[in-house]
């Protein structure tokens, strides 16, 4: 942040250090301003403290002007440098993370799993290839999803009997 004194007579009886006033009344403002933000993921509408540091730098600029005013004091430019989680919450931070994505990828997973089960249902109808009740579209659908979305290779079982007994 860089400062400068405005009016002299104010900074002189307001306060006896300006370093100190000042570096308390940035760490203050810096606190209340990222306190409101969330730090990288934010909702739709929200502002991030990574994703808009223009705007954060911005209302870091006000708030700590706002605060330093009273002593005859300026703010002329803030910028926020870096950020980085606490240590103590950096591995909590990376298990959300990577949980997001890992729901994220299900979710397409399963999104893309659902449209090729549709293709292969209207198909078989089109062509008339099978015909199937509806007890029979249930197993098929329960079949392909858990063939598509599982984790692991599947492995055919081979029905030689039938769905009736």
């Amino acid at each position: 942040m860089v400062w400068q004194v405005a009016d002299t007579a104010k900074s002189v009886f307001s306060v006896e250090q300006y370093e100190d006033f000042v570096t308390v009344q940035a760490e203050s403002a810096l606190r209340h301003v990222a306190s409101s933000h969330p730090y990288d993921f934010a909702d739709p509408g929200e502002e991030s403290l990574r994703g808009s540091t223009d705007l954060v730098s911005g209302e870091l600029a006000q708030e700590v002007a706002a605060r330093i005013a009273i002593a005859g004091l300026e703010v002329v430019e803030t910028r926020i440098s870096s950020l980085a989680y606490a240590p103590e919450i950096a591995q909590a931070m990376l298990q959300r993370q990577q949980a997001s994505a890992v729901l994220s990828a299900r979710s397409k997973i399963v999104e893309g799993a659902v449209g090729m089960v549709e293709q292969a249902l209207e198909r078989l109808e089109r062509d008339d290839i099978v015909s199937l009740d509806d007890e029979r579209k249930a197993a098929m659908v329960s079949n392909l999803l858990v063939v598509l979305c599982s984790d692991s290779r599947s492995t055919p079982v081979i029905n030689t009997g039938t769905l009736y007994g």
